[in-house]
């Protein structure tokens, strides 16, 4: 087997604003396995300053994981612990190896174009006009459930926002999610959750920085608003302490994102302990390009019901790879009579 590594920058259509500060480029490294006349090929989808695997010597670990499979060593998860987007990466590129098409994962009724995943339309920090032009576009472009990010703004204009889309829509006409990625300070967090269920949301993602377990444990046992954990899942890989965080925390929600977790295997556990306290789930892409939404999209078609999840970040990148994959009417979708474009994949393999 040869295996190699290749770094590649995507570029945002337009900034998009975060918690954490704006963003104009992302980086990912995709693994490249070549056996036999087959390939297979895996991204490794990291987000500086977010990964617990955002470290020196990200590269040489890469370098690592190629020495080892040419060696013909290719149980390697147990090793990739500190490093979860490499080992998603190398989950991938192995299955895609395996595959009748490299890019077939799982095949199912969503990869024969019979079926689709509904998705959530995702909503960027900006000023009071920019997210709301946001929100009229989605709307027109079909989605009936929308998440925005909050934060950004002092939390009054915020709740202005809520209430201006609450007058035109009401709940049974669209879901609202909103994701704090830990902006709220704990001693005014149980409050502002209060405030922020008057707008009849659906969940809030992460509210308050993670690490915080008891104080999160308190708001999870008395917020009006369910609670979905996001960067408190990140770092957590064994599986004794994701059954003490379930169980201390007693979360509503789970926000999976396999880059930042590990993988399927990583997920999988995440799951399956779920299962057991109570806690639903959706799965939701890290900004990868498509090579690594649609290894999470058919994963996901596998383990989901109808919730929405957000998979609908395909579209945000000038430089991404024209895919089966489409976005519309709220649902993403694989059309099975497309293909990829073969001339960047060559790229990539050089």
């Amino acid at each position: 087997m040869k295996a190699t590594f290749r770094k590649y920058t995507l570029n945002f259509k337009r900034p998009s604003g975060t918690s954490r500060g704006i963003l104009t480029e992302k980086d990912s490294w995709f693994l490249i396995l070549e056996d036999q006349g087959k390939i297979g090929i895996g991204e490794c989808g990291l987000l500086k300053g977010l990964s617990c695997d955002d470290v020196q010597g990200y590269e040489d670990q890469l370098q690592w994981v190629c020495g080892e499979l040419e060696g013909g060593r290719i149980q390697l998860l147990p090793q990739l612990g500190r490093y979860p987007s490499i080992a998603f990466g190398l989950e991938q590129a192995l299955r895609s190896l395996s595959a009748r098409h490299p890019f077939e994962l799982f095949p199912s009724d969503f990869t024969r174009g019979e079926d689709r995943i509904p998705i959530n339309g995702l909503i960027w920090m900006g000023d009071r006009e920019f997210m709301l032009r946001q929100v009229h576009e989605k709307l027109e472009q079909g989605f009936r459930c929308i998440k925005l990010k909050i934060g950004a703004l002092d939390f009054e204009s915020e709740l202005d926002i809520l209430q201006t889309i609450r007058k035109e829509y009401s709940a049974d006409t669209i879901e609202l999610r909103v994701d704090a990625n830990g902006a709220f300070s704990a001693p005014q967090a149980l409050e502002k959750l209060k405030r922020l269920s008057e707008m009849e949301l659906h969940s809030i993602e992460q509210p308050i920085r993670p690490g915080q377990w008891e104080t999160m444990r308190d708001l999870c046992m008395h917020t009006p608003l369910p609670i979905a954990l996001d960067e408190e899942l990140i770092g957590i890989g064994d599986v004794s302490r994701k059954e003490a965080l379930l169980q201390t925390i007693g979360p509503q929600y789970l926000i999976l994102k396999p880059s930042l977790l590990g993988g399927y295997a990583a997920c999988d556990e995440w799951i399956r302990l779920a299962e057991k306290t109570g806690a639903g789930w959706w799965a939701t892409s890290a900004l990868e390009s498509n090579i690594g939404l649609n290894a999470i999209a058919q994963w996901t078609y596998l383990k989901a019901g109808g919730m929405p999840q957000g998979l609908g970040t395909g579209s945000l990148f000038t430089n991404n790879f024209n895919s089966p994959l489409s976005v519309g009417g709220g649902y993403l979708s694989y059309d099975s009579n497309m293909h990829w474009n073969e001339q960047i994949l060559s790229e990539l393999c050089i």
